[in-house]
């Protein structure tokens, strides 16, 4: 029976990786899970390595089930796998990560006074924080004598007003759950508890200007724990020790901050080698990210699928559907974009690496919820962009609209529950799952003439905020696409445009 991950196990094992068995305490982390684990936490281990920043990270549970007693069961240790292609190659990288010193679950009364504890400490200089979509939110019901708040803002609250009573200079506080502006959502939600609290003016300065809240995008996929048992035992097996906490994620990885000059030297990870660009405004990574990445996703997977393909990976052993996506963003995408053209080339020739994962498994079908909204956010800003600029349609970029109401409408056979059925030339029913609405409206034009549904479509301001037949010659494109995606195949369609 192997014994349970921690620094004495590993000694015995002769583990030669990179250890840090003790720092100062220097970030407190509102979340415990896979994603700030595999991205965070691993950041500031390899800062330690690389850069000498000599620090560690108290991780919080932001609700009350959580790792706290698994993590500290093992000393703050856990075995990180990065894993996927990078520059073409396969990559299957594993590290112990030493950066965490223990988990405090805050809702127990020794963990909360932990908490305080750690709040008004000389060492500290950070706040990290992903506590979810929904953790960002301000509840009226939370009060300043709470052990703890309930909500992370009112936490968050708790521990800023204790530091500044004990006299402590400001933090920088780094959001990274997905939202707008989380940074910014973040401090308003923080001073909404100090103006119902009604706590001293001097600490709402301290809020404002002494901390600094920054809004961040994170980027990396983590599929988290291992679900596979056998794979489990071969991995405890050659590391020689049993680890509760295993967690994977891609080798890609970056971090945009949004901040002043002076934190992008402050922080330890440029020293590292480490992707994190600081910048006034992270508005363009956004948007970089969703117009590239996402948009990628979204421009050639309800084709590739309708072509028979069913994950993602495959796609990218395909020439035709890689090339069709390459040219998708290179030509049409790519000089849309406000942002210096070296770095988003080099952000999309790594798309094609991170979709063509081999330890990933990542299924069309999953992609393709809710593609209404998605194309509206990911691809349609693109395309009006590029017709904007250039007083051309972008070819790629029409073919996935095609793309898209073929998806919606090939051979509908019902509507019911689960969403809309619909069958492909592989033979299989599959199901369309998107607002209620939507499927209505697909199911509604089932008998239309290619025509007069590319029509409906188009019209629809529903859908699209705007009359999409205005654009020059996309509505003839478009139905001559769908034409020919209903008699010769999807896939005939892409090798036309590669």
């Amino acid at each position: 029976m192997l014994k349970l991950l921690n620094y004495q196990i590993l000694r015995e094992s002769g583990y030669k990786g990179y250890l840090l068995e003790s720092a100062p305490e220097k970030v407190l982390q509102f979340g415990e899970g896979n994603f700030l684990r595999a991205f965070v936490n691993y950041w500031f281990d390899v800062s330690n390595e690389k850069a000498g920043w000599n620090g560690k990270c108290v991780l919080v549970q932001p609700i009350a089930p959580g790792l706290a007693k698994l993590i500290n069961e093992q000393e703050g240790l856990y075995t990180l796998y990065l894993r996927g292609r990078e520059n073409g190659e396969k990559v299957d990288r594993k590290r112990v990560v030493s950066s965490v010193s223990r988990c405090l679950n805050p809702y127990e009364k020794a963990d909360f006074d932990a908490m305080m504890e750690v709040a008004v400490s000389d060492d500290l200089e950070y706040v990290v924080s992903n506590t979810t979509e929904a953790g960002i939110v301000y509840d009226p019901a939370c009060q300043l004598a709470d052990t703890p708040a309930s909500s992370f803002p009112g936490k968050l609250t708790q521990v800023l007003y204790k530091r500044w009573r004990a006299g402590k200079p400001g933090l920088v506080i780094l959001s990274c759950e997905l939202i707008d502006n989380n940074g910014k959502e973040l401090l308003k939600c923080v001073n909404q508890y100090v103006d119902q609290w009604a706590l001293e003016d001097g600490f709402k300065k301290y809020i404002n200007e002494d901390c600094t809240f920054c809004s961040t995008l994170v980027d990396r996929i983590v599929p988290g724990r291992v679900k596979d048992p056998a794979e489990v035992a071969k991995m405890e097996e050659a590391n020689g020790y049993h680890d509760e906490l295993i967690d994977v994620g891609e080798i890609f990885g970056v971090w945009n901050i949004e901040g002043p000059g002076w934190l992008e030297e402050k922080l330890p990870f440029k020293k590292a080698g480490l992707n994190c660009p600081v910048a006034p405004d992270v508005t363009p990574y956004k948007k970089r990210k969703v117009r590239i990445l996402n948009g990628a996703h979204t421009g050639f997977v309800l084709g590739a699928y309708l072509a028979g393909f069913d994950i993602v990976r495959d796609c990218m052993q395909d020439d035709v559907v890689r090339v069709f996506m390459n040219k998708m963003l290179h030509d049409e995408v790519i000089p849309t974009l406000p942002l210096d053209k070296k770095d988003l080339e080099s952000f999309a020739s790594a798309v094609q690496d991170r979709f063509n994962n081999p330890f990933v498994d990542h299924e069309l079908m999953s992609i393709s919820l809710n593609s209404t909204s998605k194309w509206r956010a990911r691809n349609m800003p693109s395309f009006l962009e590029y017709v904007k600029k250039t007083g051309n349609l972008p070819r790629r970029l029409t073919a996935s609209f095609a793309f898209y109401i073929a998806f919606f409408s090939n051979d509908i056979q019902e509507l019911n529950d689960k969403g809309l059925v619909c069958r492909r030339a592989k033979g299989n029913e599959y199901v369309c799952s998107d607002d209620r609405w939507a499927l209505e409206f697909y199911y509604a034009h089932k008998d239309d003439s290619v025509e007069n549904l590319v029509h409906a479509v188009m019209t629809n301001q529903q859908m699209w905020g705007q009359d999409l037949t205005q654009a020059p010659g996309f509505e003839e494109a478009v139905v001559e696409h769908l034409k020919k995606i209903r008699t010769a195949g999807a896939y005939e369609v892409m090798k036309e445009l590669v």
